[in-house]
């Protein structure tokens, strides 16, 4: 047990990590942050990571991680949940019905951006 808490809290250390680097204004999604720790297949870990950071130091800009398609799917566990959206626009970034517009302008994929 003591072995698996050490690896988990591992993995998401990598995670806070590379969303750490997401810059103002862009935005990443939970695949690419999986596949820039090597796990591919990974995002669910990074949206349960994502999903535990309130609290941890330095901050983890979590409201910048959205789905492979631009929409703001972990919404529901900022309070309230709009507060996500309101993050992202005071940052500069639209959204429109839960989707960030203009996406694929605004993706940065870690594996590029951090030449993992």
């Amino acid at each position: 047990m003591k072995q698996e808490r050490k690896s988990k809290e591992s993995i998401y250390d990598a995670i806070y990590d590379i969303v750490r680097s997401v810059p103002k204004g862009r935005v990443t999604s939970y695949g690419a942050v999986a596949a820039a720790i090597g796990a591919a297949s990974g995002a669910r870990v990074v949206g349960y990571a994502m999903n535990t950071c309130a609290g941890v130091k330095p901050k983890v800009p979590a409201h910048r991680v959205v789905n492979r398609n631009g929409m703001l799917t972990g919404k529901h566990h900022f309070s309230p949940p709009e507060k996500m959206q309101q993050l992202l626009e005071k940052e500069g970034v639209k959204v429109k019905n839960d989707i960030v517009v203009d996406f694929d302008n605004l993706f940065w994929d870690p594996m590029i951006e951090l030449a993992i």
